[in-house]
């Protein structure tokens, strides 16, 4: 798997030939479950149904069970994902800020990732 790499605010990194590639590594498919994450459903013109369902069962009350699912869902898709190892979702209602944490087991090793939506 050869994946761009990104800088801390998510944009791709040039400049630096094959370093700017994550290839064949637990990072980079940790970058590749960060990145189809951020992706609502219906963003991306070439396949409208593709993306997380944020509108429809995400960003709501009352629905940690529903999105918890989905988001698992959408990391156990992403290619070179083996497992998740463990698993932990927590909002923060004041910020309205998301957070989720995953170990997985990827093809290439294990890895952790953070991100906040």
């Amino acid at each position: 798997m050869r994946y761009r790499k990104q800088d801390a605010n998510g944009d791709f990194i040039w400049g630096h030939q094959q370093n700017d590639f994550w290839l064949n590594t637990p990072d980079g498919v940790a970058q590749a479950v960060k990145t189809r994450l951020l992706l609502f459903v219906g963003e991306w013109f070439l396949d409208v149904t593709d993306g997380t369902p944020w509108t429809t069962q995400v960003l709501d009350k009352y629905t940690k069970d529903q999105y918890d699912a989905a988001i698992q869902d959408r990391i156990l898709g992403t290619p070179g994902v083996v497992q998740i190892t463990s698993y932990s979702s927590s909002v923060n209602t004041s910020t309205r800020v998301l957070t989720v944490t995953a170990s997985i087991n990827t093809q290439y090793g294990q890895t952790t990732l953070s991100t906040t939506i």
